[in-house]
């Protein structure tokens, strides 16, 4: 994130004139370096009440994206959990090793070719994504009340037009149908 000064933290603002300056040649727009910055602190903030509760367990973010995807689709494979995280195989061997041997996923051989392993949450997972989502999506219900009824449709357009279109598909289809996600592309 942007160094931030200690008259950035007190307070101090520069004068409407001088955030309305242009920006010097080849710099972004300030007003999207405005949105870059509140993505940064909502992220900061998303993450903050999960972060606390995971740290109580000696897990960190990367447990709960691998906890959150698996409970969200049972069954789902490493490879493919590969491909969702766009994450090393040994950045997810590390943090998936821990999350079998705490007992918060089950691994199993496939039915069809036993070299693939088949990834579930176990009870307690469940119950760990559980809160863990319940935490966020307060946050979310928060947030998408505040900006309004009917801006839903809005804000989901602008999640999914962040994401490359090369990965667009792929997000969508690990989207439930009742998330509309098709009227996020519209």
């Amino acid at each position: 994130m942007a160094d931030i000064n200690s008259e950035a933290l007190s307070g101090v603002r520069p004068s409407a004139g001088e955030r309305a300056a242009k920006p010097a040649s080849g710099a972004p727009d300030p007003h999207l370096i405005t949105v870059v910055e509140l993505l940064f602190f909502a992220y900061r903030d998303f993450t903050r009440e999960a972060d606390a509760v995971l740290a109580e367990f000696g897990l960190g973010r990367a447990h709960h994206r691998v906890l959150h995807f698996v409970s969200r689709h049972p069954g789902l494979r490493v490879a493919d959990l590969l491909e969702v995280l766009k994450i090393t195989k040994q950045s997810l061997a590390r943090v998936l090793k821990q999350l079998v041997d705490e007992g918060w996923i089950a691994q199993q051989a496939g039915v069809e070719d036993r070299r693939e392993r088949l990834l579930r949450v176990t009870e307690k997972g469940a119950g760990l994504a559980r809160q863990l989502d319940q935490l966020q999506a307060k946050r979310v219900a928060g947030a998408l009340a505040a900006c309004g009824p009917g801006n839903e449709g809005i804000v989901h357009r602008f999640l999914y037009h962040m994401i490359s279109v090369e990965e667009r598909g792929q997000v969508e289809a690990l989207l439930p149908e009742s998330a509309g996600a098709g009227a996020a592309r519209d």
